[in-house]
C-alpha cells in the first residue's frame, strides 16, 4: 500500500541567510549527473526543514562511523544532540577546532521502475553538509537548538512541554556544523527508458513515496480532561 504523503511541517528558524547560493566546492559538486546539483538555500533549506532524522558521518580510531541522529536547522546552523558521554559529542568538545564531519539528509519521494533493470531509480531530495562540528556551551543557545529539535518531530510541541532543567541540561550535549560547504541534489519525473525498450511488455513508471502519520495514541495514565493538542491534530 502507498502511503499518502504527509503535509511538510513549517519549522521556526531565523531569516539569517535566506537568500543567494552556497559556493561549490570539490567536495559538494557530484561526479555524477552534476546537472541534479543544488546550491541555492531555498532548496536546501526546504529539504533540512522537511526532516528531522540526518545521519553524522565522521572518523573515529581511523575508521568512519555514520550515525542516526535527530537534527534541527536554525538560520545558517544545524544542531545534533546527545548524551553527554556520546563519542561525536565528546570529540567535538574536545578537538581543537572541532570535528570534522559529514551530515547527510535524504527524502525519498517514488520508486522509479523502469523496462529495463539498468534504468531502475529513486526520485529524491538530499542534502549533504561538509563542516566542523563544535560543543555548544551557551545555554541560551542550548536550549534554542533543543526547542528547535523538539518542534522539527512536531511543530509547536517545544512551547507545551516542561522545559529541561539544570540537572537535564547537564547531562544533554549539543553541537552545531555550519551551513557553509553545502549542496543538494534531486531526481524526478519519470523513468527514462532507451528507444529500444519501450515495446518490452514489462510495467513502468513511478510509484509514489512519502510519509504517513497516524492517530495519535494518548499515554495509558493520561488525564482524560487533556485533549489532542491542535499542532498534533495538524499532523
Amino acid at each position: 500500500m502507498t502511503a499518502t504523503p504527509a503535509t511538510p511541517a513549517t519549522r521556526t528558524t531565523d531569516s539569517t541567510g535566506t537568500t543567494g547560493a552556497y559556493e561549490p566546492t570539490d567536495r559538494t559538486v557530484p561526479t555524477r549527473s552534476r546537472d541534479r546539483a543544488r546550491y541555492d538555500r531555498e532548496t536546501v533549506h526546504s529539504i533540512l526543514d522537511e526532516a528531522y532524522i540526518c545521519h553524522l558521518g565522521y572518523v573515529r580510531d581511523g575508521a568512519p562511523v555514520v550515525l542516526p541522529t535527530l537534527f534541527a536547522r536554525v538560520g545558517e546552523a544545524l544542531y545534533m544532540h546527545g548524551s553527554t558521554g556520546s563519542r561525536p559529542l565528546l570529540a567535538a568538545g574536545r578537538t581543537d577546532p572541532g570535528l570534522p564531519v559529514c551530515v547527510t539528509v535524504t527524502h525519498v519521494d517514488g520508486l522509479v521502475l523502469a523496462r529495463s533493470a539498468f534504468h531502475h531509480s529513486l526520485n529524491y531530495r538530499s542534502v549533504v553538509v561538509h563542516g566542523t562540528a563544535h560543543q555548544v556551551t551557551d545555554e541560551e543557545e542550548c536550549r534554542t537548538a533543543l526547542d528547535a529539535m523538539i518542534d522539527a518531530v512536531a511543530p509547536g510541541r517545544s512551547g507545551d512541554v516542561r522545559p529541561a532543567n539544570a540537572k537535564e541540561l547537564a547531562a544533554t550535549a549539543v553541537i552545531r556544523v555550519d551551513l557553509d560547504e553545502v549542496s543538494a541534489k534531486l531526481r524526478t519525473g519519470p523513468s527514462n527508458d532507451d528507444a529500444e525498450d519501450l515495446g518490452l511488455p514489462h510495467w513502468a513508471g513511478v510509484v509514489p513515496v512519502g510519509t504517513a502519520y497516524g492517530t495519535p495514541v494518548p499515554a495509558a495514565d493520561l488525564d482524560p480532561a487533556i485533549t489532542l493538542p491542535d499542532y498534533l491534530a495538524a499532523l
